[in-house]
């Protein structure tokens, strides 16, 4: 049989209406064997999330006041779902330790811990499915780091003879059983662990949305939705601000060529959006996706002869690796070289670097500009298409929008232009247009 790790997000599983949904797309494909939730998200837009109810329960305890109220909220939000799912359960013990532990001041990981904790067993009574632990079976090391070996060793071993089990996302343990927490939307990284553990033949990725979207529907309206998308397509993506799911989750099924399904729970007849290691299939347009954020400074450094000076290059990037930035994009003439980097980190060192620069290449010129925005238009699809940047150019300028910078990967793969935050909008609908709009 088929195995599927499914993991649900907080919006899935916000009250038991929602459970409902969830269990009726469980128990509509038997390969659906493996479940991670998530803790209950927002019912509706003025909700706090489960996870924000407990840090800021916890911070009462640990201020030393009254927190028994704020507590019984989280009970209520839980005690609504099993009334509403008619189950027979009750979590009274599972409470009485969090507020033991709450007093005994176990820490804010321990805290956020346990939404996913109490919904996975919710979530196990409600399928008939066994409930593990995530602190058995995902493990960190005393320092806090995650030990991925352990824990592909570990959770394997645990779940082998599990046909159906519900491991809540988000949190692990150390060594001496203290809880440990991923960043937040950590559950994505849970899911993919899981998937990992048990040779998954796909990890379905349940959440609010129909997949990835072509770019941001609060850029542009009613985006088109991605069928299939490369990993190193997400990657370029998801560093762009993409951010339907958890990076981290992504390497562990890259490793063991998993696919992945990002899928609506509320539209569960969508078909979502593949993402796979790599696919024949060719892509209904152009491109892939536009991704894109602002909040950039260019800093040009111009010297003749430039080109001829041996580690001039390694000379510059030295001083801004030695004042602690990171390089976004280093664009080159034949006596000029420019370097992208975030504009408030450069802001608060800007005079340290432009004398580290002095002092390091004695530049002709330094020229700084800021308020940038960089996008990536992103898709395999370019490889095979002439005239890509051609058509980019085109559109941009129809729109009136001025590039300041264009970069093309060695890949083929992305095309990264630099404009100004005041033109970022303009040129992704522009963008949108040419490739998408403009082949519909």
């Amino acid at each position: 049989m088929k195995k599927k790790v499914v993991k649900f997000g907080g919006s899935s599983l916000a009250s038991a209406e929602q459970f409902r949904k969830v269990g009726e797309i469980i128990r509509s494909d038997e390969s659906r064997r493996y479940v991670v939730p998530s803790a209950p998200g927002k019912r509706f837009s003025a909700d706090t999330k489960v996870t924000d109810m407990l840090y800021g329960c916890y911070h009462l305890a640990e201020a030393g006041k009254d927190f028994s109220g704020a507590l019984e909220n989280i009970r209520a939000r839980y005690m609504e779902i099993i009334e509403g799912l008619s189950l027979d359960l009750s979590l009274n013990e599972q409470f009485e330790e969090i507020a033991e532990n709450f007093r005994s001041k176990a820490g804010e990981d321990y805290a956020a811990s346990r939404g996913e904790y109490l919904n996975g067993i919710v979530m196990a009574a409600y399928l008939g499915f066994e409930f593990v632990d995530a602190a058995e079976v995902v493990c960190f090391n005393a320092d806090g780091s995650f030990n991925a070996d352990k824990t592909d060793e570990v959770m394997s071993r645990r779940l082998a003879d599990l046909g159906c089990a519900v491991i809540p996302g988000f949190y692990g343990a150390k060594p001496d059983g203290t809880v440990k927490t991923f960043s937040r939307g950590g559950s994505d990284i849970t899911g993919s662990l899981v998937a990992k553990a048990v040779h998954a033949d796909l990890y379905e990725n349940w959440t609010d949305v129909s997949g990835f979207l072509v770019t941001d529907p609060r850029v542009v309206k009613d985006p088109a939705t991605i069928s299939t998308i490369t990993y190193r397509e997400m990657r370029e993506l998801s560093y762009m601000g993409a951010t339907v799911l958890h990076e981290d989750s992504i390497f562990p099924l890259r490793k063991e060529g998993i696919p992945i399904n990002v899928r609506n729970t509320n539209r569960p007849e969508d078909p979502g959006t593949m993402i796979v290691e790599s696919t024949c299939n060719k892509p209904r347009y152009t491109i892939t996706g536009i991704g894109g954020k602002k909040g950039f400074a260019s800093i040009t450094i111009e010297k003749a002869m430039m080109n001829s000076e041996i580690g001039f290059v390694r000379k510059v990037l030295q001083v801004f690796e030695e004042n602690g930035l990171s390089i976004e994009h280093t664009p080159s003439g034949i006596d000029t070289l420019t370097v992208y980097v975030n504009q408030n980190a450069f802001e608060a060192k800007e005079q340290q670097i432009i004398a580290g620069l002095h002092r390091a290449v004695q530049p002709d010129l330094i020229e700084l500009e800021s308020d940038l925005a960089l996008i990536a238009v992103v898709g395999r699809g370019m490889r095979r298409t002439r005239g890509t940047a051609g058509r980019i150019f085109s559109a941009l300028a129809h729109a009136h929008v001025n590039v300041k910078m264009i970069d093309q990967g060695s890949s083929e793969l992305n095309i990264i232009i630099g404009v100004e935050n005041r033109d970022f909008e303009t040129a992704i609908q522009a963008i949108y247009n040419i490739f998408v709009v403009a082949q519909l």
